[in-house]
């Protein structure tokens, strides 16, 4: 694999300059930095990095074929030991979400595998995972009807809402909230929470949540760019 085809990327935003809780962290990306996956992405949130690879389309075990659509398949592994639930419960929300975009359709009887590696974890994984998923996905070629992207909320015990929460952050809030948005008119596909929280201040995080996903999805373009403009 040449050298010139690892590309990384950086950024960093303000979602809004009024308050320094309401703020992205520094992003980072490299795609294409395996050679034995189909597609890979390395996604860096802050000090929150995951490394994500696809294996697929391709052959899938009988007993798991689906006739009409390709299987998906999402293996989550932690910076130390063996998986456990909380990894098992993030492998079926990513999966969900993915199948919410990925057409499957168009590759019956196959399988897609997506596997992710936490590199380290200092707040917001999920979010982090959910964004190395989808660079990973456009790196393999996979067809999607749109990219996704993931935003995590925190809310402290006075009801401030931080985005992107470090880790310290979120042990400290009373309620952590992760969406998964799409880039077409930013729709929820996926969410999980954690805590308590009122109708509203749920209905606060989301609309914070989907704002913010504009600064990722312009990362996303802008890495793309970076990266075929090259090529």
């Amino acid at each position: 694999m040449q050298s010139d085809a690892k590309i990384r990327t950086e950024y960093g935003t303000d979602s809004s300059p009024q308050s320094p809780g309401c703020s992205l962290r520094h992003f980072a990306c490299e795609q294409n930095l395996l050679s034995r996956p189909d597609g890979s992405a390395s996604f860096l949130q802050g000090d929150t990095s995951v490394l994500a690879g696809v294996y697929g389309p391709a052959e899938v075990k009988v007993s798991k074929e689906i006739f009409n659509k390709a299987t998906l398949e999402v293996i989550l592994r932690p910076k130390i030991g063996l998986p456990g639930v909380a990894e098992k419960s993030r492998e079926r929300l990513i999966r969900n979400t993915c199948e919410a975009v990925v057409l499957g359709a168009l590759h019956p009887r196959t399988s897609i595998t997506i596997v992710l590696q936490v590199i380290s974890d200092a707040g917001s994984l999920m979010a982090c995972c959910l964004n190395a998923t989808c660079m990973a996905l456009v790196d393999a070629g996979v067809p999607m009807q749109a990219l996704f992207c993931g935003v995590t909320c925190a809310l402290d015990s006075d009801g401030t809402l931080v985005l992107d929460p470090t880790a310290k952050q979120e042990k400290e809030a009373r309620a952590v909230l992760t969406f998964a948005l799409d880039s077409v008119d930013q729709k929820l596909l996926m969410s999980t929470t954690k805590g308590l929280y009122s109708n509203a201040e749920l209905q606060q995080c989301l609309a914070a949540a989907q704002a913010a996903s504009q600064h990722v999805f312009r990362f996303y373009r802008e890495s793309l760019q970076r990266r075929y403009s090259k090529s």
